[in-house]
Protein backbone atom coordinates (compact mmCIF):
# COMPACT_ATOMS: atom_id res chain seq x y z
CA UNK A 1 0.00 0.00 0.00
CA UNK A 2 1.12 3.56 -0.68
CA UNK A 3 2.53 6.00 1.81
CA UNK A 4 -0.01 8.71 2.67
CA UNK A 5 0.01 11.93 4.64
CA UNK A 6 -1.80 11.39 7.92
CA UNK A 7 -2.20 15.04 8.87
CA UNK A 8 -5.92 15.15 8.09
CA UNK A 9 -8.58 14.02 10.58
CA UNK A 10 -10.65 10.93 9.83
CA UNK A 11 -13.57 12.99 8.58
CA UNK A 12 -11.68 13.46 5.33
CA UNK A 13 -12.21 9.84 4.42
CA UNK A 14 -10.20 6.71 4.08
CA UNK A 15 -6.86 7.47 2.52
CA UNK A 16 -6.05 3.86 1.74
CA UNK A 17 -7.43 4.43 -1.72
CA UNK A 18 -5.44 7.48 -2.64
CA UNK A 19 -1.68 7.17 -2.86
CA UNK A 20 -0.82 10.82 -2.34
CA UNK A 21 -3.12 12.50 0.17
CA UNK A 22 -6.43 11.78 1.82
CA UNK A 23 -8.04 14.94 0.50
CA UNK A 24 -7.49 13.85 -3.06
CA UNK A 25 -10.13 11.19 -2.53
CA UNK A 26 -12.70 13.95 -2.90
CA UNK A 27 -12.01 14.63 -6.57
CA UNK A 28 -15.30 14.84 -8.46
CA UNK A 29 -15.81 12.94 -11.63
CA UNK A 30 -15.70 14.86 -14.92
CA UNK A 31 -19.20 14.74 -16.34
CA UNK A 32 -17.87 14.01 -19.82
CA UNK A 33 -15.58 11.12 -18.88
CA UNK A 34 -16.87 7.79 -20.06
CA UNK A 35 -19.53 9.41 -22.22
CA UNK A 36 -20.61 7.89 -25.55
CA UNK A 37 -18.14 10.19 -27.26
CA UNK A 38 -15.32 8.24 -25.69
CA UNK A 39 -16.51 4.85 -26.93
CA UNK A 40 -13.65 2.50 -27.69
CA UNK A 41 -12.78 1.57 -31.26
CA UNK A 42 -12.79 -2.23 -31.37
CA UNK A 43 -10.19 -3.61 -33.71
CA UNK A 44 -9.37 -7.23 -34.45
CA UNK A 45 -6.10 -8.29 -35.99
CA UNK A 46 -4.61 -11.60 -36.91
CA UNK A 47 -3.71 -13.69 -33.87
CA UNK A 48 -1.01 -15.73 -35.58
CA UNK A 49 1.93 -15.73 -33.17
CA UNK A 50 4.42 -16.35 -35.97
CA UNK A 51 4.08 -12.81 -37.32
CA UNK A 52 3.94 -11.20 -33.87
CA UNK A 53 0.27 -10.21 -34.07
CA UNK A 54 -1.96 -10.71 -31.03
CA UNK A 55 -5.66 -9.96 -30.78
CA UNK A 56 -5.48 -9.29 -27.03
CA UNK A 57 -2.36 -8.45 -25.03
CA UNK A 58 -2.11 -8.08 -21.26
CA UNK A 59 0.99 -6.32 -19.93
CA UNK A 60 1.73 -7.45 -16.38
CA UNK A 61 1.82 -10.74 -14.54
CA UNK A 62 0.08 -10.14 -11.21
CA UNK A 63 -3.37 -10.86 -9.83
CA UNK A 64 -5.20 -8.70 -12.34
CA UNK A 65 -3.56 -10.45 -15.29
CA UNK A 66 -4.43 -13.90 -13.93
CA UNK A 67 -8.08 -13.06 -13.35
CA UNK A 68 -8.34 -11.34 -16.71
CA UNK A 69 -6.95 -14.48 -18.37
CA UNK A 70 -9.56 -16.61 -16.63
CA UNK A 71 -12.33 -14.30 -17.85
CA UNK A 72 -11.04 -14.51 -21.44
CA UNK A 73 -11.12 -18.31 -21.12
CA UNK A 74 -14.68 -18.23 -19.77
CA UNK A 75 -15.74 -16.33 -22.89
CA UNK A 76 -13.88 -18.70 -25.20
CA UNK A 77 -11.65 -15.86 -26.38
CA UNK A 78 -8.25 -16.95 -25.08
CA UNK A 79 -7.09 -19.84 -27.24
CA UNK A 80 -4.72 -18.47 -29.88
CA UNK A 81 -5.90 -14.91 -29.20
CA UNK A 82 -4.42 -13.87 -25.86
CA UNK A 83 -0.82 -13.02 -24.93
CA UNK A 84 0.47 -12.05 -21.48
CA UNK A 85 3.78 -10.18 -21.25
CA UNK A 86 5.39 -10.09 -17.82
CA UNK A 87 8.72 -9.19 -16.25
CA UNK A 88 8.36 -12.04 -13.79
CA UNK A 89 9.55 -15.62 -14.18
CA UNK A 90 6.29 -17.09 -12.90
CA UNK A 91 2.71 -17.37 -14.06
CA UNK A 92 0.37 -14.91 -12.28
CA UNK A 93 0.03 -15.61 -8.57
CA UNK A 94 -1.82 -14.32 -5.51
CA UNK A 95 0.65 -11.62 -4.50
CA UNK A 96 -0.72 -10.96 -0.95
CA UNK A 97 0.76 -14.29 0.18
CA UNK A 98 4.26 -12.85 -0.20
CA UNK A 99 3.96 -11.00 3.11
CA UNK A 100 1.90 -13.71 4.77
CA UNK A 101 2.31 -17.49 4.39
CA UNK A 102 5.25 -17.23 1.99
CA UNK A 103 7.39 -15.79 4.77
CA UNK A 104 6.61 -18.51 7.31
CA UNK A 105 9.62 -20.46 8.63
CA UNK A 106 10.20 -23.80 6.95
CA UNK A 107 8.91 -25.71 9.99
CA UNK A 108 5.59 -23.83 9.86
CA UNK A 109 4.34 -24.94 6.41
CA UNK A 110 5.02 -21.88 4.25
CA UNK A 111 3.41 -21.36 0.84
CA UNK A 112 5.83 -21.69 -2.05
CA UNK A 113 6.15 -21.29 -5.82
CA UNK A 114 6.41 -23.06 -8.16
CA UNK A 115 7.28 -26.61 -7.14
CA UNK A 116 4.17 -27.28 -5.05
CA UNK A 117 1.72 -25.51 -7.33
CA UNK A 118 1.84 -22.79 -4.72
CA UNK A 119 -0.60 -19.92 -4.79
CA UNK A 120 -1.14 -19.18 -8.48
CA UNK A 121 -4.31 -17.33 -9.36
CA UNK A 122 -7.15 -17.97 -8.95
CA UNK A 123 -6.87 -20.02 -5.72
CA UNK A 124 -7.25 -16.90 -3.59
CA UNK A 125 -10.93 -16.65 -4.51
CA UNK A 126 -11.60 -20.38 -4.57
CA UNK A 127 -10.97 -20.77 -8.29
CA UNK A 128 -8.79 -23.08 -10.33
CA UNK A 129 -5.02 -23.01 -9.80
CA UNK A 130 -3.65 -21.51 -13.01
CA UNK A 131 -0.20 -23.05 -13.26
CA UNK A 132 2.03 -22.55 -16.32
CA UNK A 133 0.52 -25.74 -17.77
CA UNK A 134 -2.95 -24.22 -17.42
CA UNK A 135 -1.96 -21.34 -19.71
CA UNK A 136 -0.51 -23.77 -22.25
CA UNK A 137 -3.66 -25.88 -22.19
CA UNK A 138 -5.84 -22.80 -22.74
CA UNK A 139 -3.74 -21.63 -25.70
CA UNK A 140 -2.51 -18.49 -23.94
CA UNK A 141 0.93 -17.26 -24.97
CA UNK A 142 3.10 -16.34 -21.98
CA UNK A 143 6.18 -14.16 -22.42
CA UNK A 144 8.13 -14.37 -19.16
CA UNK A 145 10.94 -12.11 -17.93
CA UNK A 146 10.47 -9.73 -20.85
CA UNK A 147 9.12 -6.37 -19.65
CA UNK A 148 7.52 -3.98 -22.11
CA UNK A 149 9.79 -1.00 -22.76
CA UNK A 150 7.85 1.02 -25.32
CA UNK A 151 4.53 1.55 -27.04
CA UNK A 152 3.60 3.00 -30.42
CA UNK A 153 -0.05 3.95 -30.06
CA UNK A 154 -0.57 4.77 -33.73
CA UNK A 155 0.86 1.46 -34.93
CA UNK A 156 -0.64 -0.48 -31.98
CA UNK A 157 2.68 -2.12 -31.20
CA UNK A 158 4.66 -2.87 -28.05
CA UNK A 159 8.40 -3.32 -27.82
CA UNK A 160 9.95 -5.53 -25.14
CA UNK A 161 13.29 -5.69 -23.41
CA UNK A 162 14.38 -8.66 -25.53
CA UNK A 163 13.63 -6.79 -28.74
CA UNK A 164 10.26 -8.33 -29.56
CA UNK A 165 7.73 -6.20 -31.41
CA UNK A 166 4.15 -7.17 -30.50
CA UNK A 167 1.15 -5.92 -32.45
CA UNK A 168 -2.07 -5.86 -30.48
CA UNK A 169 -5.74 -5.40 -31.24
CA UNK A 170 -6.78 -4.53 -27.69
CA UNK A 171 -4.31 -3.82 -24.90
CA UNK A 172 -4.89 -4.24 -21.15
CA UNK A 173 -2.34 -2.57 -18.89
CA UNK A 174 -2.02 -4.48 -15.61
CA UNK A 175 1.44 -3.41 -14.49
CA UNK A 176 0.51 -2.89 -10.83
CA UNK A 177 2.89 -1.09 -8.49
CA UNK A 178 6.51 -1.14 -7.44
CA UNK A 179 7.76 -0.74 -3.88
CA UNK A 180 8.73 2.75 -2.77
CA UNK A 181 12.44 2.78 -1.95
CA UNK A 182 14.76 4.70 0.31
CA UNK A 183 17.47 6.65 -1.55
CA UNK A 184 20.78 4.92 -2.20
CA UNK A 185 22.63 7.79 -0.53
CA UNK A 186 21.16 6.86 2.87
CA UNK A 187 21.69 3.13 2.41
CA UNK A 188 18.42 2.18 0.76
CA UNK A 189 20.06 -0.46 -1.41
CA UNK A 190 22.68 -1.97 0.91
CA UNK A 191 23.09 -5.75 1.17
CA UNK A 192 20.63 -6.86 3.85
CA UNK A 193 18.05 -4.18 2.98
CA UNK A 194 14.88 -5.68 1.48
CA UNK A 195 11.71 -4.61 -0.29
CA UNK A 196 8.83 -6.96 -1.07
CA UNK A 197 6.85 -6.85 -4.28
CA UNK A 198 7.51 -10.12 -6.09
CA UNK A 199 8.70 -13.69 -5.52
CA UNK A 200 12.35 -12.79 -6.08
CA UNK A 201 12.10 -10.13 -3.36
CA UNK A 202 10.48 -12.58 -0.93
CA UNK A 203 13.03 -15.32 -1.70
CA UNK A 204 15.86 -12.88 -1.03
CA UNK A 205 14.30 -11.89 2.28
CA UNK A 206 13.81 -15.51 3.35
CA UNK A 207 17.47 -16.17 2.64
CA UNK A 208 18.37 -13.30 4.97
CA UNK A 209 15.93 -14.37 7.68
CA UNK A 210 17.57 -17.79 7.81
CA UNK A 211 20.75 -16.09 9.04
CA UNK A 212 19.26 -13.09 10.84
CA UNK A 213 19.33 -12.15 14.52
CA UNK A 214 18.09 -8.57 14.61
CA UNK A 215 15.44 -7.30 12.21
CA UNK A 216 14.24 -3.73 11.72
CA UNK A 217 11.01 -3.16 9.81
CA UNK A 218 10.59 0.39 8.49
CA UNK A 219 6.92 1.33 8.13
CA UNK A 220 3.86 0.75 10.29
CA UNK A 221 1.34 -0.01 7.55
CA UNK A 222 0.19 -3.24 5.92
CA UNK A 223 3.62 -4.43 4.84
CA UNK A 224 5.27 -3.55 8.14
CA UNK A 225 2.60 -5.27 10.21
CA UNK A 226 2.53 -8.43 8.12
CA UNK A 227 6.30 -8.79 7.82
CA UNK A 228 6.80 -8.20 11.55
CA UNK A 229 4.22 -10.88 12.32
CA UNK A 230 6.17 -13.29 10.10
CA UNK A 231 9.57 -12.48 11.63
CA UNK A 232 8.05 -13.03 15.08
CA UNK A 233 7.36 -16.57 13.87
CA UNK A 234 11.08 -16.93 13.18
CA UNK A 235 11.73 -15.91 16.83
CA UNK A 236 13.86 -12.98 15.68
CA UNK A 237 14.54 -9.76 17.55
CA UNK A 238 12.13 -7.49 15.63
CA UNK A 239 11.62 -3.72 15.84
CA UNK A 240 9.09 -1.72 13.79
CA UNK A 241 10.04 1.93 13.16
CA UNK A 242 7.56 4.46 11.77
CA UNK A 243 6.95 8.22 11.92
CA UNK A 244 3.30 8.13 12.96
CA UNK A 245 1.82 7.84 16.45
CA UNK A 246 0.33 4.38 15.96
CA UNK A 247 0.05 1.46 13.55
CA UNK A 248 -1.89 1.80 10.29
CA UNK A 249 -3.13 5.35 10.88
CA UNK A 250 -4.80 5.41 7.48
CA UNK A 251 -7.45 3.10 8.91
CA UNK A 252 -6.98 2.24 12.59
CA UNK A 253 -8.17 4.62 15.26
CA UNK A 254 -5.64 5.16 18.09
CA UNK A 255 -7.58 2.91 20.47
CA UNK A 256 -7.91 0.14 17.89
CA UNK A 257 -4.23 0.37 16.99
CA UNK A 258 -3.31 0.04 20.66
CA UNK A 259 -4.96 -3.40 20.81
CA UNK A 260 -2.87 -4.68 17.93
CA UNK A 261 0.30 -3.07 19.23
CA UNK A 262 -0.14 -4.81 22.57
CA UNK A 263 -0.58 -8.15 20.84
CA UNK A 264 2.56 -7.65 18.77
CA UNK A 265 4.49 -6.70 21.90
CA UNK A 266 3.27 -9.86 23.63
CA UNK A 267 4.85 -11.73 20.72
CA UNK A 268 8.19 -10.01 21.15
CA UNK A 269 7.87 -7.18 18.60
CA UNK A 270 9.14 -3.76 19.68
CA UNK A 271 7.97 -0.36 18.45
CA UNK A 272 9.77 2.91 17.84
CA UNK A 273 7.05 5.44 17.04
CA UNK A 274 7.33 9.00 15.79
CA UNK A 275 10.74 8.22 14.32
CA UNK A 276 12.28 8.92 10.93
CA UNK A 277 15.24 7.23 9.27
CA UNK A 278 18.41 9.28 8.88
CA UNK A 279 20.43 6.54 7.22
CA UNK A 280 21.16 2.83 7.21
CA UNK A 281 24.68 1.97 8.31
CA UNK A 282 26.94 -0.76 6.94
CA UNK A 283 29.94 -2.65 8.26
CA UNK A 284 33.35 -3.13 6.63
CA UNK A 285 31.88 -5.85 4.40
CA UNK A 286 29.21 -3.46 3.12
CA UNK A 287 26.36 -5.36 4.81
CA UNK A 288 23.80 -3.51 6.92
CA UNK A 289 24.61 -3.28 10.62
CA UNK A 290 22.23 -0.65 12.00
CA UNK A 291 19.48 1.85 11.35
CA UNK A 292 20.23 5.39 12.49
CA UNK A 293 17.30 7.64 13.32
CA UNK A 294 16.98 11.40 12.92
CA UNK A 295 16.90 11.80 16.70
CA UNK A 296 20.42 10.36 16.87
CA UNK A 297 19.58 6.94 18.26
CA UNK A 298 20.72 3.74 16.55
CA UNK A 299 19.04 0.34 16.27
CA UNK A 300 21.25 -2.65 15.54
CA UNK A 301 20.13 -4.75 12.59
CA UNK A 302 21.48 -7.39 10.25
CA UNK A 303 18.26 -7.40 8.19
CA UNK A 304 16.11 -4.38 7.30
CA UNK A 305 12.75 -4.57 5.52
CA UNK A 306 11.34 -1.38 4.01
CA UNK A 307 7.55 -1.13 3.82
CA UNK A 308 6.80 2.51 3.10
CA UNK A 309 4.28 2.17 0.30
CA UNK A 310 4.21 1.65 -3.44
CA UNK A 311 4.08 3.60 -6.70
CA UNK A 312 2.02 2.72 -9.79
CA UNK A 313 4.08 1.38 -12.69
CA UNK A 314 3.04 3.64 -15.57
CA UNK A 315 6.20 3.39 -17.66
CA UNK A 316 6.22 3.14 -20.66
CA UNK A 317 2.57 4.22 -20.86
CA UNK A 318 2.93 7.86 -19.84
CA UNK A 319 1.20 8.92 -23.06
CA UNK A 320 -1.97 7.05 -22.03
CA UNK A 321 -3.96 9.51 -19.85
CA UNK A 322 -1.94 9.62 -16.61
CA UNK A 323 -3.81 10.91 -13.55
CA UNK A 324 -1.40 13.29 -11.86
CA UNK A 325 -3.45 13.54 -8.67
CA UNK A 326 -3.95 9.97 -7.45
CA UNK A 327 -1.33 8.52 -9.78
CA UNK A 328 -1.85 5.74 -12.26
CA UNK A 329 -3.66 5.62 -15.59
CA UNK A 330 -7.04 7.34 -15.83
CA UNK A 331 -9.92 5.10 -16.93
CA UNK A 332 -13.70 5.25 -17.02
CA UNK A 333 -16.20 2.91 -15.38
CA UNK A 334 -15.39 0.18 -17.92
CA UNK A 335 -11.63 0.63 -17.53
CA UNK A 336 -11.21 2.30 -20.92
CA UNK A 337 -8.43 4.85 -21.17
CA UNK A 338 -8.64 7.94 -23.37
CA UNK A 339 -6.92 5.94 -26.13
CA UNK A 340 -9.33 3.66 -28.04
CA UNK A 341 -8.50 0.00 -27.60
CA UNK A 342 -6.36 0.48 -24.48
CA UNK A 343 -7.55 -0.43 -20.98
CA UNK A 344 -5.99 -0.37 -17.49
CA UNK A 345 -6.92 -2.52 -14.49
CA UNK A 346 -5.81 -3.28 -10.95
CA UNK A 347 -3.44 -1.14 -8.89
CA UNK A 348 -2.39 1.03 -11.83
CA UNK A 349 -5.92 2.16 -12.75
CA UNK A 350 -7.32 5.50 -11.52
CA UNK A 351 -11.05 4.79 -11.79
CA UNK A 352 -14.38 6.36 -10.77
CA UNK A 353 -15.34 5.12 -7.31
CA UNK A 354 -19.00 5.33 -8.15
CA UNK A 355 -20.66 5.03 -4.74
CA UNK A 356 -18.55 7.89 -3.32
CA UNK A 357 -18.43 9.95 -6.54
CA UNK A 358 -14.66 10.40 -6.66
CA UNK A 359 -11.62 9.16 -8.54
CA UNK A 360 -9.58 6.55 -6.69
CA UNK A 361 -6.70 4.17 -7.16
CA UNK A 362 -6.99 1.04 -5.03
CA UNK A 363 -4.00 -1.14 -4.24
CA UNK A 364 -5.75 -4.30 -3.16
CA UNK A 365 -6.19 -7.84 -4.43
CA UNK A 366 -10.00 -7.67 -4.30
CA UNK A 367 -10.04 -4.70 -6.67
CA UNK A 368 -7.43 -6.36 -8.91
CA UNK A 369 -9.68 -9.39 -9.32
CA UNK A 370 -12.93 -7.50 -9.79
CA UNK A 371 -11.54 -4.83 -12.11
CA UNK A 372 -10.01 -7.52 -14.35
CA UNK A 373 -13.27 -9.39 -14.63
CA UNK A 374 -15.32 -6.26 -15.22
CA UNK A 375 -12.94 -4.95 -17.88
CA UNK A 376 -12.82 -8.18 -19.89
CA UNK A 377 -16.58 -8.68 -19.64
CA UNK A 378 -17.12 -5.14 -20.95
CA UNK A 379 -14.56 -5.67 -23.70
CA UNK A 380 -16.03 -8.94 -24.98
CA UNK A 381 -19.76 -8.44 -24.46
CA UNK A 382 -22.42 -5.78 -24.84
CA UNK A 383 -22.47 -5.10 -21.09
CA UNK A 384 -22.22 -1.38 -20.45
CA UNK A 385 -22.87 -1.06 -16.70
CA UNK A 386 -20.23 0.87 -14.81
CA UNK A 387 -17.89 -0.60 -12.22
CA UNK A 388 -19.38 -0.07 -8.78
CA UNK A 389 -16.70 -1.05 -6.29
CA UNK A 390 -17.13 -1.24 -2.54
CA UNK A 391 -13.75 -0.63 -0.88
CA UNK A 392 -12.59 -3.67 1.07
CA UNK A 393 -9.40 -4.35 2.97
CA UNK A 394 -8.26 -7.18 5.18
CA UNK A 395 -5.23 -8.66 6.86
CA UNK A 396 -4.42 -12.15 8.15
CA UNK A 397 -1.31 -12.60 10.29
CA UNK A 398 0.13 -14.89 12.97
CA UNK A 399 -1.44 -17.84 11.15
CA UNK A 400 1.60 -20.10 11.30
CA UNK A 401 1.71 -23.31 13.34
CA UNK A 402 2.40 -22.67 16.99
CA UNK A 403 1.06 -19.13 16.99
CA UNK A 404 -0.82 -18.36 20.21
CA UNK A 405 -3.55 -16.67 18.24
CA UNK A 406 -4.50 -15.89 14.66
CA UNK A 407 -5.33 -12.31 13.68
CA UNK A 408 -7.84 -11.69 10.89
CA UNK A 409 -9.72 -8.47 10.32
CA UNK A 410 -11.88 -7.15 7.49
CA UNK A 411 -12.97 -3.61 6.68
CA UNK A 412 -15.65 -2.45 4.24
CA UNK A 413 -16.75 1.04 3.26
CA UNK A 414 -15.46 4.49 4.11
CA UNK A 415 -13.78 5.62 7.35
CA UNK A 416 -15.51 8.99 7.70
CA UNK A 417 -17.33 10.50 10.64
CA UNK A 418 -17.17 9.54 14.29
CA UNK A 419 -16.29 6.07 15.50
CA UNK A 420 -17.84 3.61 17.92
CA UNK A 421 -15.63 0.80 19.16
CA UNK A 422 -17.17 -2.31 20.68
CA UNK A 423 -15.40 -5.32 22.15
CA UNK A 424 -12.25 -6.14 24.06
CA UNK A 425 -10.14 -7.91 21.42
CA UNK A 426 -10.85 -11.21 23.19
CA UNK A 427 -10.83 -12.12 20.34
CA UNK A 428 -13.45 -9.88 18.73
CA UNK A 429 -13.48 -6.14 18.34
CA UNK A 430 -15.49 -3.97 15.95
CA UNK A 431 -15.21 -0.33 14.90
CA UNK A 432 -18.12 1.48 13.24
CA UNK A 433 -17.77 4.75 11.31
CA UNK A 434 -20.93 6.88 11.38
CA UNK A 435 -21.44 10.11 9.48
CA UNK A 436 -24.65 12.18 9.60
CA UNK A 437 -26.43 9.27 11.23
CA UNK A 438 -25.46 6.79 8.52
CA UNK A 439 -23.19 3.80 8.94
CA UNK A 440 -20.37 4.42 6.48
CA UNK A 441 -17.79 1.79 7.31
CA UNK A 442 -17.13 -1.12 9.63
CA UNK A 443 -14.07 -3.10 10.70
CA UNK A 444 -14.35 -6.46 12.44
CA UNK A 445 -11.64 -8.60 14.01
CA UNK A 446 -12.08 -12.39 14.37
CA UNK A 447 -15.65 -12.46 13.13
CA UNK A 448 -17.62 -15.55 12.19
CA UNK A 449 -18.26 -16.24 8.48
CA UNK A 450 -21.81 -14.94 8.90
CA UNK A 451 -20.63 -11.77 10.61
CA UNK A 452 -18.03 -11.07 7.94
CA UNK A 453 -20.72 -11.58 5.26
CA UNK A 454 -22.83 -8.89 6.91
CA UNK A 455 -20.16 -6.19 6.65
CA UNK A 456 -20.37 -5.43 2.89
CA UNK A 457 -24.17 -5.30 3.11
CA UNK A 458 -23.94 -2.68 5.84
CA UNK A 459 -21.27 -0.62 4.08
CA UNK A 460 -23.06 -0.59 0.74
CA UNK A 461 -26.54 0.14 2.11
CA UNK A 462 -25.32 2.74 4.66
CA UNK A 463 -28.34 2.36 6.97
CA UNK A 464 -29.35 5.02 9.48
CA UNK A 465 -28.30 3.85 12.91
CA UNK A 466 -28.96 4.99 16.47
CA UNK A 467 -25.45 5.83 17.64
CA UNK A 468 -26.52 6.01 21.32
CA UNK A 469 -27.86 2.45 21.21
CA UNK A 470 -24.78 1.27 19.37
CA UNK A 471 -22.51 2.78 22.03
CA UNK A 472 -24.40 0.87 24.73
CA UNK A 473 -23.96 -2.52 23.04
CA UNK A 474 -22.42 -4.95 25.52
CA UNK A 475 -20.74 -7.12 22.88
CA UNK A 476 -19.69 -7.20 19.24
CA UNK A 477 -22.52 -9.61 18.56
CA UNK A 478 -25.09 -7.21 20.00
CA UNK A 479 -23.63 -4.30 18.03
CA UNK A 480 -23.82 -6.23 14.77
CA UNK A 481 -27.39 -7.27 15.56
CA UNK A 482 -28.31 -3.59 16.02
CA UNK A 483 -26.65 -2.72 12.72
CA UNK A 484 -28.42 -5.60 10.99
CA UNK A 485 -31.76 -4.49 12.39
CA UNK A 486 -31.12 -0.97 11.07
CA UNK A 487 -30.33 -2.49 7.67
CA UNK A 488 -33.59 -4.45 7.60
CA UNK A 489 -35.59 -1.45 8.80
CA UNK A 490 -34.18 0.67 6.00
CA UNK A 491 -34.97 -2.02 3.44
CA UNK A 492 -38.57 -2.16 4.59
CA UNK A 493 -39.15 1.55 3.99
Amino acid sequence: MATISNSLPLKHGISLWCPQHASFNRIRLPSSFGSPASTRRYSVVSCAFANENREFVIVGGGNAAGYAARTFVEHGMADGKLCIVTKEAFAPYERPALTKAYLFPLDKKPARLPELGGFHTCVGSGGERQTPDWYKEKGIEMLYEDPVTGIDIEKQTLSTNSGKLLKYGSLIIATGCTASRLPDKIGGNLPGVHYIRDVADADSLISSLEKAWKVVVVGGGYIGMEVAAATAGWKLDTTIVFPEDHLLPRLFTPSLARRYEEFYQENGVKFVKGASIKNIEAGSDGHVTAVKLVNGSTIEADTVIIGIGAKPVVSPFESVSINTTVGGIQVDGQFRTSVPGIFAIGDVAAFPLKMYNRIARVEHVDHARRSAQHCVNALLTAKTHLYDYLPYFYSRVFEYEGSPRKIWWQFFGDNVGETVEIGNFDPKIATFWIDSGKLKGVLLESGSPEEFQLLPKLARSQPHIDIAKLQKASSVEEALELAHASLEAGAAL
